[in-house]
């Protein structure tokens, strides 16, 4: 079996379950060491369970992304153990709620702001040394085609996610000259329970699983990915 990953050290947030379950299990099965970050225990002891089963190994992370001392702490740990980072999958992110902007509740988009925005911030700042430590730093982003379409109701969403594209194309172009590269996925509509909650009367089996974006996750995650600053749009 092929392992572009060999002996290469992942964070994948929101790796519990949907995209980043799904992520994680075959960066696993590619060779990677999983660092698993989640809020859900039981998610990613289930996880883990799968990968110990692939032939795998993972370090489980039970956080809150919105616990933004210990996303700073992270840093520190990883470097303790490992010394550096090879890959940066932010894959978690809050939808939010669905309403006009004027009746959106401050908390409301205060948390999704967090999540989408203010933890990739924070997990920059905490993992970029750890980054340039390695000799080939892979980072990449979830985002949206929402970010750019301004359709109604979905503000939370939609501002923070293009938000958080700024930023990542920011840290992209200050990369640049750098052994990291950083890109943007945008991964369509699969069947996840985010998009279960945007779109209540779709049929799921219409749409396909987590499973089949996984190894372009993995693609932009290797060593060899050399793009840098782009936004990848899945099955284009």
């Amino acid at each position: 079996m092929s392992s572009p990953l060999a002996a290469r050290i992942v964070l994948v947030t929101g790796a519990s379950r949907g995209i980043g379950r799904a992520s994680a299990l075959a960066l696993a099965k590619a060779g990677a060491h999983v660092i698993a970050l989640a809020r859900t225990v039981g998610g990613l002891e289930e996880l883990d369970d799968e990968i110990q089963k692939a032939g795998g190994s993972a370090t489980l992370v039970p956080l809150d992304l919105r616990d933004f001392p210990a996303l700073d702490r992270l840093g520190a740990s990883i470097f303790e153990r490992w010394g550096r980072l090879d890959g940066f999958f932010g894959n978690a992110g809050q939808l939010g709620v669905l309403t006009p902007l004027a009746h959106l509740e401050p908390k409301v988009f205060q948390e999704a702001l967090d999540v989408n925005v203010t933890a990739n911030a924070r997990l920059i700042r905490s993992l970029d040394p750890l980054l340039r430590a390695s000799d080939s730093g892979r980072v990449l982003f979830v985002t949206t085609g929402a970010a750019r379409k301004h359709t109604p109701f979905w503000g939370s969403y939609a501002v923070t996610k293009a938000a958080l594209e700024s930023l990542a194309l920011t840290y992209a172009a200050e990369c640049a000259h750098t052994r990291v590269k950083v890109n943007l996925l945008s991964p369509g509509p699969l069947r996840t329970r985010m998009r279960e909650k945007a779109m209540p009367g779709e049929d799921p089996e219409t749409l396909r699983p987590p499973d089949a974006v996984a190894p372009l996750v993995v693609e932009l995650l290797s060593p060899a990915c050399p793009r840098n600053g782009e936004t990848i749009t899945f099955g284009r």
